[in-house]
């Protein structure tokens, strides 16, 4: 298997993170909202995981169209650049895809659906998109680069990518920003302004866009998010929202061809026969941009960065190529960290079976580790350590108490 390169960028993604949110809250800029932020992170958990998974699926896939592919590419410093250029160049393409047609923009709107932009919204990406992207990358493969070699390299220009995810750095010189995705252009590509609507689909290169005509200078203040916004936290409703609206158009559609050409029409396109599917709406009467907020759980913002963090570690189970748990195991685990991440998500929400579901997963996580403990797959202080964290974990969240507020949702007229 590839050098895992998700799991040894994990702890300067973390500690980028951190730097960032200590300078947004010395200087009060407002960049980071808690309740995003922690939708944001969990379903980065969600998708690391999802990750590793595809990355196994899609290995001996590319390591066929390798051993069968037109030459074979030795690996050294120019050809590493050359591919590096090829993953670059293909994503652009596979970017513009996402945004589109509509199975590409099922595919990708999650990353898209946070109103901020910082580096945990870098982390909010799609559970379905990692798998769709290797079939554009496949012909790396099939020229002759080694299957190994161009999965590394298409997660080292996935990590780059979290760079530009930022509105703390301005705008750049031209001497940079000319020819690099810098965070001003990727800002413009985050924004929902109508002038800035499919923009800007660089990964680290953004003079493909300059060449193909989808380039857009940041001139005006971006407002973040999508124009039918998802009004929630919880991530299986962001990761699948589109699928849902595609998949009920096909099925609605009178005539069967449109059933099909459907999921690679444009992005919006409907069956003719279909009623207009209502648009959304992100602005007040008076033009006011106004952002999904809700009423969480009283007093569980604590509780919800201390999970986060241990999501995170168990995540590393899951992760590393390094971890002693077999594929099952890991899927097992992967599925626990989805329902954290659901409770998370309703806790901000202050949903009815929120905490019941939070004590549900703390219960199965911590049988979970205690079985791992008695199959001596983890070190026996290891579990000790992590059951005692879940326990603990548990009483907490019993002490927290829904709120009997409306959940709040932006009136939008």
């Amino acid at each position: 298997m590839p050098i895992n390169i998700y799991a040894i960028a994990t702890p300067f993604v973390i500690v980028l993170i951190a730097l960032e949110v200590l300078f947004c809250l010395k200087r009060k800029n407002g960049y980071y909202e808690f309740q995003d932020s922690v939708a944001s992170l969990g379903t980065a958990i969600i998708n690391q995981c999802v990750n590793v998974a595809v990355a196994v699926i899609w290995y001996p896939v590319l390591g066929w169209l390798s051993a069968n592919g037109l030459f074979k590419i030795e690996a050294n410093v120019w050809t590493g650049l050359a591919l590096f250029l090829g993953v670059d160049f293909l994503f652009y393409w596979f970017h513009r895809f996402g945004h589109r047609t509509n199975i590409g923009w099922a595919a990708h709107m999650p990353h898209h659906s946070t109103e901020e932009l910082n580096y945990a919204v870098a982390l909010r990406a799609s559970v379905t998109q990692r798998f769709f992207s290797f079939f554009f990358y496949a012909p790396l493969a099939f020229v002759g680069f080694d299957a190994e070699w161009v999965i590394a390299v298409v997660a080292f220009h996935l990590v780059l990518q979290l760079l530009p995810h930022t509105r703390v750095v301005p705008k750049l010189p031209s001497w940079i920003d000319s020819w690099m995705n810098t965070p001003s252009h990727h800002r413009v590509h985050h924004a929902r302004n109508e002038r800035y609507l499919d923009k800007n689909y660089g990964g680290f290169l953004i003079i493909w866009d300059k060449l193909f005509g989808t380039f857009e200078p940041e001139t005006e203040e971006c407002s973040y998010g999508v124009t039918s916004p998802p009004n929630t936290w919880d991530p299986t409703f962001i990761n699948f929202q589109v699928w849902r609206e595609v998949v009920r158009d096909a099925w609605d559609a009178p005539r069967f061809l449109d059933k099909l050409r459907i999921w690679f029409m444009p992005t919006g396109w409907r069956p003719a026969g279909l009623p207009e599917r209502a648009k959304g709406r992100w602005r007040d009467e008076s033009g006011h941009e106004i952002k999904f907020q809700s009423t969480q759980i009283p007093g569980s913002r604590a509780y919800l960065i201390a999970q986060v963090l241990l999501g995170f570690g168990l995540m590393v189970l899951v992760s590393s190529d390094k971890s002693p748990l077999n594929a099952w195991l890991k899927v097992v685990l992967a599925v626990l960290l989805w329902a954290a991440a659901t409770a998370w998500s309703a806790m901000l929400e202050s949903k009815r079976w929120a905490i019941p579901l939070e004590l549900a997963r703390l219960v199965a996580t911590a049988g979970f580790m205690t079985m791992l403990g008695g199959l001596a797959v983890l070190p026996t202080l290891w579990v000790v350590g992590a059951d005692v964290l879940l326990v603990g974990s548990a009483i907490w969240a019993l002490t927290l108490r829904r709120t009997q507020g409306p959940l709040q949702v932006p009136e939008l007229a």
